[in-house]
């Protein structure tokens, strides 16, 4: 019997050298080689291939809005981009026990329960993982209309073996399907066990392939490494159309559940939940949960007004600078980039001659949440400010504008829809770069309107 000859595979890109190598040679990257079996191109079957495309000219090709599926869940369907596609596939990855299950057997039960002829669905959920039983103890805790559900249509299959779907899928012709998780699913073409690079690659191009000639959802649950990112060959995420990432807190009670890539609808769009005991409910007013509950006003606190996708948010901003001991004082962010914050420092010292160089500086985002935009620029120096002067900020107050290395407050997107938010949480008072001052007064609200950081700095004394 010959030898199965070895290989390593790359899991960024999924590039193959013969000898291991501690850097990718096509991607560059370094300690991604893994140890796997050659597999004999001969095997493998590609009937797309063998048909020939009619080519056609962008004027004969008619342009039709592609109909939403919603799921019954508002949140998820912002996230969606209004609900999920026919014909389109969504990726979704988040750490152990975040709640990715949970919501996608909420949303294939309104799917299959609604009595709406539109929105009613006939859906498979596929579980490598668990067994039927299981899923039906989930359902029983999420006091999910089980006796509904058997009279309609949700489907459940514990299988792991491509070829076994496939054929499910083709007889029963569901409008959606789940896959829990595509780690576990394999296809006996390739010798390489569940999980590998080649085995993640090829079951997600054919179940890919699958969904656009039937016309059929898929949504695949995908594991992430410690990194936080999502585990398997890199060429996963371009496969799909949709990419998603369960955040949170394992020991907090909130989730969000933010787009990263969507090919019909905005990225960056924020979902929040609450985890309670019969399952995952929708946070109708999520700036509730980014805002602290202060008896009074403290130092260093600044509340800013951040844009995820087409949703203002209010987020608390908190600073704490304390006299350092050490040569090197500390600089550290949670929630934000600390690079960021040794840049705004400097700013702050150059041109309004505040200097921290002897200061432990520590700047924290209140909930957990990540703001990766420059409109948390000037809410983190007036914050910093409050921190050093030990004096708290005006009241009912909101801020946000991006700082440039020369001082200047720069405008930043959507400024009136941010304003509008705030004033509808009742503040009265808002700190903004000159470029975003609305032309008509906003009701119960001051604006103060700033071209520079010094400006910025002189309102709050």
């Amino acid at each position: 019997m010959a030898t199965a000859k070895t290989i390593y595979s790359c899991t960024e890109c999924g590039g193959q050298v013969v000898k291991w190598q501690g850097q990718c040679p096509h991607c560059q990257a370094w300690n991604t080689l893994v140890e796997s079996v050659a597999e004999n191109a001969g095997k493998h079957r590609y009937s797309a291939l063998t048909a020939t495309s009619k080519v056609q000219t962008l004027a004969e090709v008619d342009a039709i809005d592609i109909p939403r599926i919603p799921t019954g869940i508002v949140e998820f369907d912002r996230v969606l981009g209004g609900g999920l596609v026919s014909g389109g596939v969504v990726l979704i990855g988040g750490d152990p026990g975040i709640g990715k299950s949970t919501l996608l057997l909420q949303a294939l039960a309104h799917l299959a329960s609604n009595t709406d002829r539109a929105t009613h669905k006939k859906v498979l959920y596929v579980s490598g993982e668990e067994s039927v039983q299981q899923i039906a103890l989930r359902a029983k805790r999420l006091a999910l209309d089980v006796a509904s559900l058997a009279t309609h249509s949700l489907h459940l299959l514990a299988e792991i073996q491509l070829d076994k779907i496939q054929a499910v899928i083709a007889q029963e012709k569901p409008a959606v399907v789940v896959i829990d998780s595509i780690q576990t699913v394999y296809s006996e073409q390739l010798t390489s066990a569940p999980g590998s690079v080649a085995q993640v690659r090829e079951c997600a191009a054919q179940l890919t392939r699958l969904a656009k000639s039937t016309a059929t959802t898929m949504i695949l649950v995908g594991h992430v490494t410690k990194e936080g990112t999502l585990a398997g060959p890199r060429v996963l995420e371009h496969i799909v159309d949709t990419v998603l990432y369960f955040e949170g807190d394992t020991h907090s009670s909130f989730r969000m559940i933010r787009a990263f890539k969507n090919r019909f609808g905005a990225v960056n769009e924020l979902g929040v939940f609450a985890m309670t005991e019969k399952g995952l409910r929708e946070v109708s007013n999520p700036s509730a949960l980014f805002l602290s509950q202060h008896g009074a006003q403290v130092a260093g606190s600044c509340v800013m007004v951040t844009q995820e996708g087409t949703r203002p948010l209010l987020v608390e901003i908190q600073a704490l600078l304390d006299e350092s001991h050490s040569p090197m004082p500390r600089r550290l962010t949670l929630g934000l980039e600390q690079n960021r914050l040794a840049m705004l420092l400097a700013v702050l010292h150059r041109h309004a001659g505040i200097a921290c160089f002897d200061q432990d500086v520590f700047i924290n985002a209140v909930g957990g949440v990540k703001i990766t935009e420059p409109g948390a620029d000037l809410p983190v120096l007036l914050a910093i400010v409050s921190s050093l002067r030990n004096k708290p900020l005006p009241e009912k107050m909101i801020v946000f504008g991006e700082v440039g290395l020369a001082g200047e407050v720069r405008p930043v997107q959507r400024g009136q829809e941010r304003l509008r938010e705030a004033a509808k949480l009742g503040f009265t008072l808002a700190i903004i770069p000159k470029a975003n001052k609305p032309k008509q007064k906003i009701s119960g609200m001051e604006v103060i309107a700033v071209e520079r950081v010094e400006e910025a700095v002189d309102k709050i004394r």
